[in-house]
């Protein structure tokens, strides 16, 4: 018989952004494997595992851990964020898609969590209110050229973005690349929120318009939403600007 899989998003790093269904799956599961710093988030009691490896090696991890779980194991793979955006649910569904047939046997559930740009947008207000998307700006596993027509799409066509992996060490100047290409379809005063480390200690939320927007204010710990063209910021004296996407859309009123 064979053990039980979870897919576990942690959140964004605040213990208290965990929910309750995560915590239990936590406590169901005897081996753990995930990125290291993602581990490191886990109180893990005795008797308990954890198999740490790097953050490129989605598909090895997935495929470790339908291995134990096969052998009856219950077993984790863990996520920061939610499981399922940019992260590890997608890998585990590839791994058991390509992998042997008693793999698709294996109960697995996937646990949401609440993911970096939803943790942001509470900073900022409601960016959010109208219709959004998420892009991913590493190349790694798409071509860039394909990165600058979804941002091209998604900005002409009115949608609020969020910008997930904006840049890294390997990757310096995708970002810089990006905010171009948005300048081109929107505003310069579109609201642009960079969120690092949303909820965290170490957390800094920066909203700047779109024609002010620099890479250097970003890091892979970085959530990036820029605004549509109707988005608004609302000044407030002492404290930070509200920014929001309205509900409804200007064409609904003509």
């Amino acid at each position: 018989m064979s053990g039980r899989l979870f897919v576990i998003g942690l959140g964004p790093g605040n213990a208290d952004q965990v929910t309750p269904e995560a915590t239990v799956a936590v406590r169901a599961s005897r081996e753990f494997f995930g990125y290291k710093p993602y581990l490191d988030r886990l109180k893990l009691s005795d008797g308990q595992i954890a198999h740490a490896s790097d953050n490129r090696e989605e598909i090895s991890r997935a495929e470790a851990a339908l291995k134990r779980a096969a052998e009856g194991i219950d077993v984790a793979v863990v996520s920061g964020g939610d499981p399922g955006v940019f992260a590890m649910a997608a890998a585990v569904c590839e791994a058991v898609e390509n992998g042997p047939k008693e793999w698709r046997d294996i109960e697995i559930t996937n646990v949401p969590g609440v993911t970096a740009m939803l943790a942001v947008a509470a900073r900022a207000g409601a960016p959010l209110g109208h219709d959004f998307c998420a892009i991913s700006l590493s190349d790694n596993l798409k071509p860039w050229g394909l990165v600058e027509r979804r941002l091209d799409a998604a900005s002409q066509a009115g949608f609020v973005i969020a910008l997930y992996n904006p840049i890294s060490k390997a990757r310096p100047w995708q970002l810089g690349k990006a905010f171009e290409r948005l300048r081109g379809n929107l505003p310069a005063s579109t609201p642009v929120i960079f969120g690092r480390a949303a909820g965290r200690p170490d957390e800094r939320i920066e909203i700047v318009p779109l024609g002010q927007a620099r890479p250097e204010s970003a890091d892979m710990a970085t959530c990036i939403i820029v605004g549509s063209s109707e988005t608004r910021t609302i000044e407030r004296t002492g404290r930070r600007p509200l920014v929001y996407t309205p509900r409804y859309a200007a064409e609904a009123s003509r």
